[in-house]
């Protein structure tokens, strides 16, 4: 449970060193809206294309009659509808970040340079690290969403398809939404995706107390815009923390010489066995 608090906490501090670099919330807020219009665009003419996509697709429904005809296609129609929708949501921040990648590395390197200490930068020319967020990302997409069949499957099973599974759903979301916005300040470290999932899932409730918050959040309409320049900060900021280097252990002090205590000498008063028999 400490660990969800401080996770919690990192989102909120992430939001604080935006709210006082005002410049930076501009900057890292662009992305987001470009990815905005993009997929509204996009959703804008799913919905208008998708009764004639439905129809194309399934030709052998022509000569159905009413009203099983208008149920089939209507139905296919609203569920052409929900997984583009399901597309957009699994795939916006990953979008966003890759958009946004020159803005968000900058914004990264500057929460580095001002919490102090070393700022790493990867090295490598843009095209390259743009390369290896898209292959990143849509390796995360791939398992957001065989995770999303196996859940929505699994929701079909009487009561523990209603409660149990959509706490996983928001626990699996949040920890690859940490992943994708942990990998901005990852990447300029070198840490391959292998080895960032490996890091997370060493600390899974920091991670799910950073991530599933933020995705709760990003369920309401245009939030994930304003909400992304804070997270990308406080992604940062819990880099910091997992990269830290551990404190040596500390060095018992070497026990002080204590000179052994001298034997009693014998009393002139004594006498051994021998001098008695004597």
């Amino acid at each position: 449970m400490r660990d969800l608090r401080i996770g919690f906490g990192y989102l909120v501090k992430g939001q604080r060193w935006i709210g006082r670099h005002g410049r930076w919330f501009g900057i890292g807020l662009l992305p987001g809206l470009v990815t905005l219009v993009l997929y509204a665009g996009a959703l804008t003419g799913l919905g208008y294309g998708a009764d004639d996509l439905v129809g194309w697709a399934t030709p052998f429904a022509d000569d159905w009659s009413s009203p099983w005809l208008s149920l089939f296609r209507g139905f296919l129609t609203a569920l052409v509808f929900a997984f583009g929708l399901f597309l957009a949501v699994i795939t916006f921040t990953a979008v966003t970040l890759l958009v946004g990648q020159p803005f968000y590395e900058s914004l990264s390197e500057q929460v580095d340079r001002t919490e102090g200490g070393d700022v790493p930068e990867s090295g490598l020319p843009l095209w390259r690290e743009l390369w290896i967020s898209a292959r990143d990302s849509l390796k995360v997409v791939l398992r957001v969403a065989l995770f999303g069949v196996l859940l929505f499957a699994l929701g079909f099973i009487p009561v523990v398809g209603q409660t149990v599974v959509p706490v996983i759903g928001f626990c699996v979301s949040g920890f690859f939404l940490a992943e994708e916005l942990t990998a901005v300040a990852l990447q300029r470290r070198g840490v391959e995706l292998k080895e960032r999932l490996t890091m997370l899932r060493s600390r899974r409730m920091l991670t799910l107390g950073f991530g599933v918050p933020l995705t709760l959040a990003f369920l309401v309409p245009f939030v994930a815009v304003f909400l992304m320049p804070g997270a990308v900060a406080g992604a940062t900021l819990l880099v910091r923390d997992l990269t830290a280097p551990e404190p040596e252990p500390e060095h018992r002090a070497p026990a002080q010489y204590q000179a052994p205590s001298p034997s009693p000498s014998p009393s002139p008063y004594s006498f051994s066995k021998d001098q008695a028999r004597s």
